[in-house]
């Protein structure tokens, strides 16, 4: 029999915005590399994502399963456990059919791609006798703190600190994953992060969306305990390598974007703007809200704040009517986060440090100012001021408030003074290493190709 040429990879994220993005972006990666892709999305997802199919190839298509939730998503479950619970139940049966309608076809599955946060999508993988690659969308060295932890390696609580894991620096219990110092405040979401590793050694591949020299005391101690391929960073080629025709955006949007902001920037001098989003899960109190507003407006710098209306509601109408009415600040639903942070006006990032905004500041050369709020973002706030070095942050004061003073202090720490200017240069550093990382003959470029290869073998 001829063996086909072109492999097929099914791609199955966990149904969120910032799952889907990387992985459909990696997906373009493969694409461009001649592998034929079918992107998983559940029903739900399917209906209420704004897919920008104009620069997607036609190698890449979507296919649905469903969740148990068509109508409302993870909404409707109520909870994090109900929801998991169902849509393994639900999920595992429609994924079996899909796997099944493929191999019945000229487009068999040779691959499948899974958000480990869904561990049984292995588990059917391995029904059908296909290869598995687990793709984890967070740092490299969050991965080994829950590893660590997973396997008894880290005991919680913990008891001393400062922790000592190898590839990793000293670490402080404000500087660790929310669920380390804090396991019983969210115990789903805990859950589900430990159990990312219960069926990992029945992987193929364990990628990493980062890129090696960002992290290579992390990857180095990781691949001894769980042997991982850093394969990023995987945003559009555009702003790296420039290698995929068209690729120029996120391709999958859950919220309507708003293009005044670019509209805005491009009358701002260069370096002049502060970027502040803190993602789309943030939900500040009134009181922080005030704090951010008024310290922004403190600065004297001009502002694009990107804040969703579930944030929105606690900021007092009348401060933000003021903040647009003066001209400094501009207020949106959403903007095209790349887009903005590439601008030559934007001179440094205020946000919540979650793993693809950290990534794409890093990629773009932006400098940062970071207010983790839980998950993996302590972590990555740690790396961005004492080891990568772009970027400072904020402290809270005794009440848990990140005051106006410590907001204006930080921003004009960046901006203005000596280390924001070295903030600015480790940044271009760190960017023109992403860029070498993906492009061809660098570290990410080639452990693609070496998953590629290994699945023409299998």
């Amino acid at each position: 029999m001829e063996e086909r040429e072109c492999r097929h990879v099914l791609v199955v994220p966990y149904p969120s915005q910032g799952h889907l993005n990387p992985m459909t972006h990696f997906s373009k990666r493969l694409s461009s590399k001649g592998v034929k892709i079918t992107i998983v999305t559940t029903i739900y997802i399917s209906k209420t994502m704004h897919l920008q199919s104009s620069s997607l190839p036609n190698s890449i298509q979507f296919d649905t399963i469903s969740d148990g939730y068509d109508e409302g998503g993870f909404e409707q479950s109520g909870s994090i456990p109900v929801y998991l619970s169902r849509m393994e139940e639900i999920g595992s049966k429609n994924l079996r059919e899909l796997i099944q309608k493929y191999n019945s076809s000229d487009h068999p599955i040779d691959c499948v791609v899974y958000d480990p946060f869904l561990i049984w999508v292995l588990d059917v993988a391995k029904e059908f006798g296909i290869l598995g690659a687990a793709f984890f969308t967070q740092m490299c060295g969050v991965n080994l703190v829950y590893y660590y932890v997973y396997r008894g390696l880290l005991t919680l609580p913990v008891s001393s600190t400062p922790i000592s894991i190898p590839g990793l620096p000293l670490l402080e219990l404000k500087d660790t994953p929310s669920f380390i110092y804090q396991p019983g405040l969210y115990p789903a979401y805990f859950d589900m992060l430990m159990n990312q590793y219960a069926n990992i050694h029945k992987a193929d591949f364990v990628l990493v969306n980062s890129f090696y020299k960002l992290e290579d005391q992390v990857v180095d101690s990781m691949s001894k305990l769980c042997p991982s391929l850093t394969i990023g960073p995987t945003i559009p080629s555009f702003y790296l390598d420039k290698a995929i025709p068209n690729d120029t955006n996120n391709n999958l949007n859950l919220f309507e974007l708003n293009s005044s902001a670019i509209s805005w920037l491009k009358q701002k001098p260069a370096g002049s703007v502060i970027y502040v989003s803190f993602g789309s899960m943030v939900c500040f109190n009134t009181e922080q809200m005030e704090e951010i507003a008024l310290g922004l407006m403190g600065t004297g710098f001009k502002f694009i704040w990107v804040a969703p209306n579930i944030e929105r509601k606690n900021l007092p109408e009348e401060l933000g009517k003021e903040i647009n009415a003066s001209g400094r600040g501009l207020i949106v639903n959403w903007a095209p986060q790349l887009e903005v942070l590439s601008n030559q006006a934007v001179g440094c990032f205020f946000t919540h440090c979650g793993w693809n905004s950290t990534i794409e500041a890093l990629s773009l050369g932006v400098p940062m100012i970071a207010m983790p709020q839980w998950t993996d973002q302590p972590m990555d706030a740690k790396f961005v001021q004492d080891v990568w070095k772009v970027g400072i942050r904020v402290k809270e004061n005794e009440d848990g408030i990140v005051s106006r003073e410590e907001i204006k202090h930080c921003i004009k720490e960046v901006m203005e003074e000596e280390i924001g200017k070295e903030m600015r240069i480790n940044a271009k550093k760190w960017k023109e290493l992403a860029i070498e990382a993906v492009s061809e003959g660098g570290t990410s470029d080639c452990n693609i190709n070496e998953f590629i290869n290994a699945m023409k073998r299998s």
